[in-house]
């Protein structure tokens, strides 16, 4: 099926220099302080994407990242702009750099690569799509964080399972319209 020129070509960044720049260090704040939640909107991506997750994408993948989409993310128009604006091959779970969706289509979580041992790096990150993204509900600790940090979680037992796999792990991206928080490996989640 092809995809309407208008669906790939547009949405992208007006001035990808600055536009990634300004998105990466925003992704990477959040990951550096999880629990915070920033404004990442400069992409507008084809439905069901989000502006925050477009903008992850965007900002993330090159033709090197394997992307995973899930479920009703996984559309020709959407394929057609992440390969117009990134050139990142669609792969299957296992062997996504990213992988993005909602909780329930991202499971089971053990379908993508946690790192080894020697390079703990080669893991999954994934960017979940949420209904809403709140400074409450499971407490979060750990690197990046002062004394504690509240963060909406869609499953506290999966956050707590994959922080006692570190060094290894998952990486999480968590976007809503157009914000995102960050929940890496490192955090350590307990009921808040």
């Amino acid at each position: 099926m092809a995809v309407p020129a208008q669906a790939a070509f547009g949405g992208g960044f007006a001035d990808p220099a600055i536009e990634a720049a300004r998105a990466f260090r925003a992704a990477m704040n959040v990951m550096a302080k999880p629990g915070e939640i920033r404004t990442l909107d400069t992409a507008v991506p084809p439905a069901p994407l989000s502006a925050a997750a477009g903008t992850l994408l965007l900002t993330l993948c090159d033709p090197e990242t394997g992307v995973y989409l899930a479920g009703p993310c996984d559309t020709a128009e959407l394929r057609g702009w992440l390969a117009f604006h990134t050139g990142a091959p669609v792969v299957a779970a296992a062997e996504a750099d990213f992988a993005v969706g909602t909780w329930d289509d991202l499971q089971p979580l053990d379908q993508f690569r946690i790192g080894e041992a020697e390079y703990p790096d080669r893991s999954a990150t994934l960017i979940v799509e949420v209904a809403a993204l709140q400074p409450e509900g499971a407490a979060l600790r750990g690197p990046g964080i002062k004394d504690v940090a509240h963060l909406s979680l869609p499953d506290l037992t999966a956050f707590q399972g994959n922080a006692m796999l570190y060094p290894l792990g998952l990486d999480f991206f968590f976007t809503c319209g157009g914000q995102v928080a960050a929940l890496p490996r490192s955090t350590q989640v307990a009921e808040g």
